[in-house]
Formats: C-alpha cells, structure tokens, sequence
C-alpha cells in the first residue's frame, strides 16, 4: 500500500473518532446520572486522544489530516438528534451509544484488515484496543 493509500484510510479512522466525539456530546446532554455521565466524558475524552494522536502522526507522514465530519459524519450526528429528541431512558441512551462504538470498531477492524505498514497498523491497533475497552465501560452502565 502506498502511503497515499495508508493515510486515506488513517483519515477514514480519525473520520470516525470525530463522529464519535460529536455523538457522545449529544449522549452527555441526554443523561442526568452523573456517574453515567463522567463515563460518557472519559470515553470523548478518549476519542479526542486518539483523534490527536492520528493527526499528528498523519502529519509526521507529511499529510494533512482530514478533522472535517465530512457529510456522513454529519448525517450521523443528525440522526442521533433525531433518535434521541424528546424524552430517553439511560438505558436507551446506553444502547445507542454501544451501537455507536462497535460501529467505530468494526470501521477499524476493516481498516486494519487493509494493507497497512507495520507503524500504522500498530498505531491503528491501539486505537481499535482503547475503543473496545471503552464499549466494555458502556456495557458495565447497562448492568
């Protein structure tokens, strides 16, 4: 894969991580539960570093990394407007955000099947690691 190749699909990753912040600000205004809602913030919190961890090492590559949502980024943040307006359960919540990141993961699972070198797709590894152990968080709340 040329490096062209390598940084259009780490843009596709850093793609998602954006979409994912978006969501989990909608997510914490939905929540009232306090515990609920600090989990909701560590989990951005953690999408954010992996966002800046991504745009730079883009950089590094000599590229410019793509931080726009982009038009399915922002049909995404729409409809989960839209799922949630009104009155939501936690748990309804709590669902729609576990859907949410095994999306991102399955986004980077396919990412990582691609051609990558071996810097990138250890980098795209970790990210894919720290998203899981962030849907293990989401599924401690439903329980």
């Amino acid at each position: 894969m040329s490096k062209k190749e390598t940084v259009k699909a780490l843009n596709k990753l850093l793609q998602g991580e954006h979409m994912a912040i978006e969501a989990f600000n909608i997510y914490i205004n939905e929540v009232d539960d306090e515990y609920m809602k600090k989990t909701f913030q560590k989990i951005q919190n953690q999408h954010r570093d992996n966002m800046t961890v991504l745009s730079n090492y883009i950089q590094d590559l000599g590229y410019k990394p793509d931080e726009k949502l982009g038009l399915k980024g922002v049909m995404g943040d729409f409809m989960v407007n839209m799922e949630l307006a009104g009155d939501t359960d936690s748990s309804y919540v709590i669902n729609k955000a576990i859907k949410g990141e095994n999306q991102g993961i399955n986004m980077a699972e396919k990412v990582l099947r691609g051609k990558l070198d071996q810097t990138s797709r250890t980098l795209a590894g970790e990210i894919l690691k720290k998203d899981r152990e962030s849907l293990s968080k989401l599924e401690e709340l439903r329980h």
